[in-house]
């Protein structure tokens, strides 16, 4: 059975301003992911796939279709409703410097979602303890502000935030795209083996290929607000049947210089002989 569920979801956003039409940003996309697997959602700007995670988290509306958790029905559900799912479903966002408070220490930022559920002091200092041991920081982080640590420390602190609820599903926004290539390795085998030791699913959203590879079971690739090809992470990303899919495999990164260009100039002429559509402004 799986722990998320999406079913010809539909996101309409209304037109902002007088006489403004209204714009979807997602298109009947289904997509599942079951308990303890990554699902890998990649597609260029635009694409809708942010949306998607939005709408998992209910920051989105959800204008057709269904969304369920654990077999229930989420897509409409109250605000009351989500601070209940909060404890079973997190996120961690692109830039951890933004979603973290900048006047509260890590361990204040650790402790406020144990405090809103009245968890005990005693237990929310194991949990924090446990959570930053999971990321890879010193048990003193607890004692400082987010400004005093790396662009990949901050993302560890915002992994470790979302992991001291305990959660089942963690929706994860473009987490490494805002970091250099060094520290965007330790941050994947980092949720690799958060994964392997606590058992969360993962949504994984990216426009990096090669990214979601490394990270997926599963990949769904999106285009102009619709999955244009789905299945196995190898499979996609090795032998994709879609020409848009290839086009985001040539666009992937690699590191010789040579190969680098090559692989360029090929995907520069292939999206003039396959056209992408300007027709999903979100």
């Amino acid at each position: 059975m799986s722990l998320l569920t999406i079913t010809d979801l539909t996101v309409t956003y209304p037109g902002r301003g007088w006489r403004r039409p209204s714009f979807t940003a997602v298109r009947g996309v289904s997509l599942d992911i079951r308990a303890g697997e990554t699902v890998g959602l990649v597609g260029e700007s635009g694409s809708g796939k942010s949306t998607i995670g939005r709408a998992v988290l209910g920051l989105a509306p959800v204008s057709a279709g269904r969304i369920e958790f654990d077999g229930r029905d989420i897509s409409h559900a109250s605000r009351r409703e989500r601070r209940l799912l909060a404890a079973d479903i997190q996120v961690v966002f692109q830039d951890p410097l933004s979603s973290l408070s900048p006047s509260l220490t890590v361990g204040e930022t650790l402790a406020e979602p144990l405090r809103v559920r009245n968890v005990s002091r005693s237990e929310a200092q194991a949990r924090i303890a446990e959570a930053l041991d999971l990321v890879r920081l010193p048990s003193d982080a607890v004692q400082r502000l987010p400004r005093e640590f790396s662009g990949g420390q901050r993302q560890r602190i915002a992994i470790a935030r979302a992991l001291v609820l305990e959660p089942r599903l963690i929706v994860c926004d473009e987490p490494v795209s805002a970091l250099d290539l060094t520290t965007q390795a330790r941050v994947i085998d980092l949720f690799l083996e958060v994964q392997e030791r606590t058992g969360v699913a993962l949504l994984f959203i990216s426009h990096d290929l090669s990214v979601v590879r490394v990270m997926s079971h599963r990949v769904a690739v999106m285009r102009a607000g619709r999955i244009v090809e789905a299945g196995d992470a190898h499979e996609v990303t090795t032998t994709p049947r879609d020409p848009y899919t290839r086009q985001l495999l040539l666009a992937a990164p690699v590191a010789d210089p040579a190969r680098q260009a090559a692989r360029r100039a090929e995907y520069q002429a292939s999206r003039i002989t396959t056209a992408i559509p300007e027709e999903n402004p979100a």
